[in-house]
Order: C-alpha cells, then structure tokens, then sequence
C-alpha cells in the first residue's frame, strides 16, 4: 500500500512538472510568433504570414524554371499571384499556401505569397503599407529606363501590384509619400528606417 501511495505520488509530480514544462513552452511559442508576425503602425496591428519554406522555395524554382532574366524571374512571379482571383479575407492574412490552394486572396494575403516567393529567389522586397492597402517594393539591381521607381536610401524598387489582374513590374504609385505609413521588412519584422525617398 505504502509503495503504491509512493508510486502515485512520484507519478502525480511527473504528471505536474510535464505540464508546467508544457504551459512554459507554449507561452514562449507564443512570444516569438507575436514578435515575429505582428507589427504595430500608427496604432493598427498589421499580421504577416511569409514563409521561407521548401513549399514556397520549390513553387518559387518552379515558377522561374525557364527564365534567364531578373526581369522574367520577377514577372513570372507576379504573374501567378495576380493570377489567383481578388476576394477579401474578414480574418487575419493567411500564408501563400492558403492562398494557393483556397484560390483567392486580398491585398494582404497575396502580397504575403509575392514577398515570400521573391524572397526564395533571393530578392530584396518590402511590404508598403498605405491607407487600406498593401503593395510590394523589389530591387533587382537594375534600372529600367521606361519604369519609374521609388528609390529607397537611393536604390530603385520597383512596384509590384499584386491586386491588378495582369499588372507589370513598375506599377505606377498612386499614394503620396505622406500616405505611406511603413516599409516593413517582414521577415524581419521591421520598419525600414528611410533616410531619402524618391519617385522617379
């Protein structure tokens, strides 16, 4: 009996400590996942869901198997997200796997795919955040001389639209500078800090 009552015992702390490890490990998952997919602006919670993984890498190789250019690398990419049909999502922004399979997104939801698939390629993108909307910023190293850009601390980042059906590499910009709240880095999960902006 007395060794039954121990055995209980024993097995009741072990039952205890397993839990407290668990309820300690969740809180901390979740920490990261706060830190790491939702940023703050002007009071508004904006919620990222890029990923850089083997799905969105394969899709992105896929996608880019016949290109030999930055440009037709980009494009072919843009092509499929404009590509998926426009319908708001009244719930957070969901991952581009989601949005792939589901067939449709909004401005979040498909900018989210865009950044993630320019980001498996190695491209460096940021998400524009401007009233009740959010669009794509890449640099491809280039200058194109018949697109303008925004040029960001001096380097040129094309538009990407990935809301306009059909929509081209340098997406004219119809926000003033004053309408843009933040250039996030998402996989960052950072404002950029913007010394000069330009449109030209």
């Amino acid at each position: 009996m007395l060794f039954e009552n121990k055995m209980i015992k024993n097995l009741s702390i072990i039952v205890i400590l397993f839990v407290l490890l668990f309820m300690v490990w969740m809180i901390y998952k979740s920490f990261f996942i706060v830190k790491n997919q939702f940023i703050d602006i002007d009071g508004l919670t904006y919620v990222n869901q890029v990923k850089e993984d083997k799905y969105t890498k394969d899709l992105a190789n896929r996608l880019t198997k016949g290109c030999d250019t930055k440009l037709c690398e980009v494009q072919s990419l843009l092509d499929l997200v404009t590509n998926i049909p426009y319908k708001i999502n009244k719930s957070v922004a969901r991952s581009g796997k989601n949005v792939l399979e589901q067939n449709y997104g909004d401005c979040d939801d498909k900018s989210n795919l865009l950044i993630s698939l320019l980001k498996a390629k190695g491209y460096e993108a940021y998400f524009v955040l401007v009233p009740k909307h959010i669009f794509v910023v890449v640099n491809m190293n280039l200058i194109f001389p018949n697109k303008k850009a925004l040029y960001i601390n001096g380097k040129p980042f094309y538009i990407l639209e990935s809301t306009a059906k059909g929509s081209k590499i340098g997406f004219p910009l119809k926000y003033s500078f004053e309408d843009i709240k933040a250039f996030i880095d998402p996989f960052k999960n950072k404002k950029l800090v913007i010394e000069s902006l330009e449109y030209k």
